[in-house]
């Protein structure tokens, strides 16, 4: 458990931070689809890792407010990568399922991510590419909690 009045945990807590900000820019450039923005790009990832929801459920997980994501929900319905349909238990409701364009264009968006990593981790040494590996499992866990 990181202690923030130790100098090194504090440190490297800070290193962390800095290096995982500065990646993660990195990457929202290398997009296939300019036309979407990040939170419609997150939205299509958390309905292709979890499956099918209500823009209720969406927002929730995408730490958002309903009006929001029904807004978000409306735009990536008229560009073709989702589709409403009834709710199965509450007519009331609607269940956002991704379409097949959405699913290729995820699926070629990580392609181009994953190269451009496989690309930088090429200028790691075989001791630091060990260390990354190892590290990767710990940075999913930490980026889920």
């Amino acid at each position: 458990m990181p202690d923030l009045t130790h100098g090194d945990d504090v440190a490297a807590v800070n290193s962390l931070r800095s290096a995982v900000m500065r990646l993660s820019r990195r990457l929202k450039h290398q997009r296939v689809d300019e036309s979407l923005s990040p939170t419609e790009m997150s939205v299509l990832g958390t309905l292709f890792r979890c499956g099918s929801a209500t823009p209720g459920e969406l927002a929730r997980k995408e730490h958002v407010q309903p009006p929001s994501m029904t807004r978000i929900v409306a735009l990536l319905e008229a560009k073709g990568l989702v589709r409403l349909e009834p709710h199965p238990d509450d007519r009331r409701q609607k269940v956002v399922t991704q379409t097949e364009q959405a699913e290729a264009m995820l699926e070629e968006s990580r392609r181009k991510r994953n190269a451009f990593l496989a690309g930088l981790a090429e200028g790691l040494d075989e001791d630091e590419w060990a260390a990354l590996r190892a590290a990767a499992p710990v940075l999913e866990k930490l980026a889920h909690l």
